[in-house]
């Protein structure tokens, strides 16, 4: 908490420098998918909604901050043992107070409207994780909240609409950092990472 609180406030500092600012409530949808470098244990997505708060800073060239509480996780599936059944399955969902900062360029910067591309690097700070886990769990182990990293970085990339005072966001977020402690499997070390397509909608308040 205490990096979160120094964040913020470096944001609001910045945000008195440059003057003209926007700030403003938003809500999102995202898919989100855990990598995983182990071929036998297949994993699905899973879809969530947001809610968060952003700034932005500058004219044509712009900053970014934004503060958001999401849901990231997967589903993974353990290999099949003799039957065909998968003996195992872990839907993993974490909570996630996540902070992107990105720099932004106005393609087309109109009265009414505005065309963006952006893109910057994310913290994520893991808030709670919650597993929920089926199947016969006597021939793997299976993951518990505590294999997971309590903060990690990701990299994201996309396009905006502003029109009026809303203001719509595609992004692609993808992991940089391992999302799990040191964990072993079949004499290896499972290394996962959080990706993420997001949509948002913000509304400039100000």
């Amino acid at each position: 908490m205490k990096k979160i609180s120094l964040l913020l406030i470096s944001v609001f500092f910045a945000t008195v420098s440059f003057g003209q600012f926007h700030i403003g409530p938003q809500v999102g949808y995202t898919a989100s998918n855990l990598s995983l470098d182990v071929d036998s244990i297949s994993n699905s997505m899973k879809s969530n909604f947001l809610v968060g708060a952003f700034v932005r800073l500058g004219g044509k060239v712009y900053i970014q901050p934004e503060v958001n509480y999401m849901t990231q996780g997967s589903i993974f599936k353990w290999p099949s043992l003799s039957g065909g059944l998968s003996p195992l399955e872990q839907e993993i969902s974490i909570k996630t107070l996540q902070v992107p900062v990105n720099l932004g360029w106005k393609l087309i910067d109109a009265k009414v409207f505005n065309i963006r591309l952006m893109g910057g690097v994310v913290m994520n700070f893991n808030m709670d994780t919650e597993i929920e886990t089926t199947g016969d769990n006597s021939n793997y182990n299976g993951l518990v909240p505590e294999d997971f990293k309590d903060m990690t970085w990701q990299w994201d990339a996309g396009l905006g609409v502003d029109v009026l005072m809303f203001a719509i966001d595609v992004k692609y977020v993808g992991g940089l950092t391992n999302i799990l402690q040191d964990i072993h499997y079949n004499e290896g070390t499972v290394t996962s990472k959080s990706n993420l397509f997001v949509v948002t909608l913000g509304w400039k308040i100000f």
